[in-house]
């Protein structure tokens, strides 16, 4: 059965009432502002990055950077989509009628939480740890199971799965579930098995698939 909007739903779902591709613009152009801080700020001042631009051999990170600014968008394009059909197809399963546009709208919303680990490792490379090495920066992320070991012990192929292991990815998902009980209007005990179910379920099998296949 369908219920109805409580007050504080009917102010959320006004308060993203929005033009969602100026929304997508927007998280680009904040995603891209904060990766030119941190690869000119950050990374540009580690010693080995120093080293190489004396000798001249700094022209291939030059243009991996720049592809990287100009695959934001496309990054972004394919994850959504892809995501949002792994969604969808959960609501599918568990006869939520949603349209696809809804859910791709839903995942980019969601996605705004990750910049926040971004924000969050500029400040601490610029205020607390201001002399790290190179491998120091990839494998920092803030409040994920990373932190808890340290890196250089442990094998490479554990160094991903471990910093997808973040509060920040758990907030995703109650995200997610939060959103899908509101578009969808029905029990919320629903929306947790259409979360955990498929996106959930298929992020812990991308983890293990990870490192079975890592070489």
């Amino acid at each position: 059965m369908i219920r109805s909007h409580s007050a504080v739903e009917a102010t959320i779902r006004e308060l993203f009432s929005f033009d969602k591709r100026l929304y997508f613009i927007l998280l680009c152009l904040f995603t891209f502002l904060l990766l030119l801080i941190k690869k000119n700020f950050i990374e540009s001042e580690i010693a080995a990055f120093e080293v190489l631009e004396e000798k001249g051999q700094m022209g291939i990170f030059h243009l991996i950077s720049g592809l990287q600014y100009f695959a934001i968008p496309v990054i972004y394009l394919l994850k959504f989509t892809f995501f949002a059909f792994i969604l969808w197809v959960g609501c599918f399963m568990f006869g939520y009628k949603i349209v696809y546009s809804k859910v791709w709208q839903i995942i980019m919303i969601a996605e705004t939480i990750f910049l926040v680990p971004e924000m969050l490792k500029i400040f601490w490379f610029f205020f607390f740890e201001t002399d790290p090495t190179y491998w120091d920066v990839r494998a920092f992320y803030p409040f994920s199971l990373m932190n808890l070991v340290d890196y250089e012990t442990i094998p490479e192929r554990w160094h991903l799965p471990l910093k997808q292991l973040n509060i920040f990815e758990v907030m995703y998902w109650f995200i997610l579930v939060v959103a899908i009980h509101m578009t969808a209007r029905k029990k919320l005990s629903y929306a947790y098995g259409i979360v955990f179910g498929s996106y959930v379920l298929f992020f812990f099998m991308w983890l293990v698939f990870y490192v079975i296949v890592y070489k």
